[in-house]
């Protein structure tokens, strides 16, 4: 049986349009915790509590205290081995299309540009009266919460429970997969649809999907899986 890595290697050297989706076990190797981890942040925050417009609505500066915290952990974060060997994945392939779960940015510190954030940013901040988005990297934040210049609240940018994907992120990332040749799906556990679909999206218009997990998922029987960390394998890729 032909080893998974070379495998992959070789549909990425003969692609020309090539899609990766990664989640938070990228972002986890920098240090910053997951959600469904061991030392998850849902085992000590509740969704309901901080991630939700009603939780938003409630108490606005307790809902941008968590983020606050959130940010100086992320900014004290720095990408990892799989953050640039995806953007040097992105500089060989003739069409490609990173679509990250993650919220961090950790992916554009590492050189990617051709990408959607399905979950948003956390460096961005979207008025809840005007609906204009802008960047925020201030760490601290130094108003709790920011204000718009049009004098409303601004809301973290960020898709919560019980919000939709924004539908232009992704339309963008299904057109992709339904198109691509070859499919990364790295450091995601692939339970949380809609993003969930679309490695089965890719395998079922002809792609070769490749999943990059340290641990099997529920998806892992219809993708040929590459085991281990996204650090180690992503760069063995791309060597």
């Amino acid at each position: 049986m032909t080893d998974p890595l070379l495998q992959a290697r070789e549909a990425l050297a003969t692609a020309r349009s090539v899609v990766v989706l990664t989640g938070a076990g990228v972002s986890a190797e920098s240090g910053i915790p997951t959600f469904r981890g061991p030392d998850g942040l849902w085992r000590n925050f509740k969704p309901e509590e901080l991630a939700t417009p009603f939780a938003f609505e409630r108490d606005p500066k307790l809902v941008w205290e968590w983020y606050d915290w959130r940010r100086r952990r992320v900014a004290e974060a720095k990408p990892n081995p799989a953050h640039f060997a995806i953007a040097e994945l992105e500089r060989r392939s003739a069409e490609f299309l990173l679509v990250t779960q993650n919220i961090d940015g950790l992916h554009p510190a590492a050189g990617s540009r051709q990408y959607v954030e399905l979950h948003g940013s956390i460096w961005r901040g979207k008025c809840v009266t005007c609906l204009d988005v802008r960047e925020n990297r201030d760490v601290p934040l130094r108003e709790i919460p920011p204000r718009c210049p049009c004098g409303g609240t601004m809301r973290p940018d960020i898709v919560w429970f019980g919000e939709l994907l924004p539908p232009a992120a992704l339309n963008r990332a299904t057109r992709a997969c339904q198109n691509c040749d070859v499919m990364l799906i790295v450091g995601t556990s692939s339970v949380v649809y809609p993003a969930a679909a679309l490695g089965p999206t890719a395998a079922h218009s002809g792609a070769k999907v490749f999943e990059v997990n340290p641990e099997p998922s529920e998806l892992s029987p219809y993708y040929t899986l590459l085991r281990g960390k996204a650090g180690e394998v992503m760069p063995k890729l791309v060597e």
